[in-house]
């Protein structure tokens, strides 16, 4: 059988940190920066790191 692949565009969504949590970037940040606060924005701009619940699969679907 062969080799899975990995899933190629939350590969290119999502990176690990050196302690080995996934780190992402945040929504909202393409259009509409009119209606937003400037704090809202200078926040948008910052990565998150993606939670406990969606963790285990997203891991899986980057792992090569």
């Amino acid at each position: 059988m062969p080799k899975m692949k990995s899933h190629r565009g939350a590969s290119k969504r999502f990176k690990r940190t050196g302690t080995g949590k996934l780190k992402r970037g945040r929504a909202y940040t393409s259009h509409l920066f009119g209606n937003k606060s400037t704090k809202a924005k200078r926040h948008l701009r910052k990565a998150a790191i993606v939670t406990s619940g969606d963790f285990k699969r997203i891991r899986n679907m980057i792992a090569k």
